[in-house]
């Protein structure tokens, strides 16, 4: 049997097509199909009901009376999504780096591509479907279990959300309904752990033991230089194995090292050296003389990685987590410490030494000293300590602040009266 051809209704531009086994009896559920005219071209979409089949002429109608039609805004969100995250060039000065492309790509495909179905148009995604995205991601389960946390639902909505907005900027969609989406501020839990949580101190022997300095102990001593070096600095894991002996200042009394590049994972390629995480992660780091030494006595070659496989090639620092780090830490009763362990003891030894929050956001490279003091102020000592000493007033001394009332001044004193 053939298919029917295209029945008109009672309004005008709009037809019923009928499946191929339908009688046409006008009580099928077969769809509706819309047609206009716009830049000299047919355009034509297909309906559920008759009445979203009305709305949607009125609307396509009213873009092309304001010259607001599109044929583009007519693709579907998987498709703009798409092709979006291939060209996408950022709005700042500094551009869009590529491992952040690779970091939203990912997210895109893992979060919101399989989210909303593939057919929804980028005219159709409302506020109200946006807020149920969020939704289903603070109750997603996330990789090894649990919840995603607040930051990780920020960094999986996001390229959802620049995406949205440069549509809006092209002129695909009339507003972008990321604009005002709520996300979710969640109180942490007691044993939230992503928190910094730096190795502790421990009881043992009647003594106290800095956990980090045993961990260091019990790894292989083939890596222990490196897990000194990590334990000095604090650096990134990536930024460790990075080093090359171009970056190692290690002569006079005051030796560092310098952080200029990563290495890191790239998909297909395996580890590659790269640029660091931003130009705030750009800095020297002064360590122990004793410990220059020891890095001197390796004699690294100026291009080549101060820590390699035997082979000489980069170490692979989930392969090292693995083989090194984690059954040290098991030893020495820390089974939960990482890599970045030793960035958080390495903060909270900064800010027991007094350092303030400027000196140590340097250090650690992050880009902003609030951002360190929310990364680590319940590290901090919240013991108000002694009182000030009272100020000392209207007693002519000057140690006082000089002022019209106190009259030290004999200017402001005249000034006052």
């Amino acid at each position: 049997m053939a298919a029917p051809k295209l029945e008109t209704t009672n309004t005008p531009g709009i037809f019923r097509r009928h499946s191929k086994d339908c009688e046409g009896n006008g009580r099928c559920g077969c769809s509706y199909v819309t047609t206009w005219r716009a830049h000299g071209r047919q355009h034509t979409e297909t309906h559920r009901t008759l009445s979203e089949a009305r709305e949607a002429k009125r609307a396509n109608e009213a873009d092309v009376a304001r010259g607001e039609f599109s044929a583009l805004a007519r693709v579907t969100l998987h498709e703009y999504a798409r092709e979006w995250i291939e060209r996408y060039q950022g709005t700042g000065r500094r551009g869009f780096r590529e491992e952040t492309r690779e970091g939203y790509r990912w997210n895109l495909e893992r979060f919101a591509l399989s989210y909303f179905p593939p057919g929804l148009k980028l005219t159709e995604l409302s506020p109200r479907m946006v807020a149920d995205f969020i939704g289903w991601l603070t109750r997603k389960e996330k990789q090894g279990g649990g919840k995603l946390s607040d930051s990780g639902v920020r960094n999986a909505f996001k390229p959802l959300s620049v995406c949205l907005a440069t549509a809006r900027r092209e002129g695909l969609i009339r507003h972008n309904p990321a604009t005002d989406a709520v996300l979710p501020h969640r109180p942490p839990a007691d044993d939230d752990q992503e928190r910094a949580r730096p190795f502790p101190r421990i009881e043992q022997d009647g003594e106290t033991v800095e956990t980090m300095e045993l961990v260091v102990a019990l790894v292989h001593p083939d890596h222990r230089l490196l897990f000194e070096l990590l334990a000095a600095t604090g650096v990134r894991r990536s930024e460790l194995i990075g080093f090359e002996g171009r970056h190692l200042r290690l002569t006079g009394d005051r030796p560092f090292v310098k952080v200029r590049q990563r290495v890191r994972r790239r998909k297909g390629e395996g580890l590659v050296i790269g640029p660091l995480k931003s130009r705030y992660a750009r800095r020297d780091l002064p360590i122990p003389i004793d410990l220059a030494d020891r890095l001197a006595a390796r004699g690294t070659a100026d291009d080549a990685l101060v820590f390699t496989t035997r082979t000489g090639a980069a170490l692979d620092p989930d392969n090292l987590y693995d083989r090194v780090l984690s059954p040290a830490s098991e030893e020495a009763g820390v089974e939960w410490a990482g890599f970045h362990t030793f960035r958080h003891t390495v903060a909270s030894r900064l800010f027991a030494a007094g350092r303030n929050a400027v000196q140590v956001q340097r250090w650690l490279g992050h880009h902003s000293p609030s951002f360190t003091l929310d990364t680590y102020v319940h590290l901090l000592d919240a013991d108000l300590g002694v009182p000030l000493d009272p100020l000392r007033v209207n007693t002519g001394s000057t140690a006082c602040p000089q002022t019209a009332a106190n009259g030290t001044v004999p200017e402001l004193a005249e000034m006052a009266s």
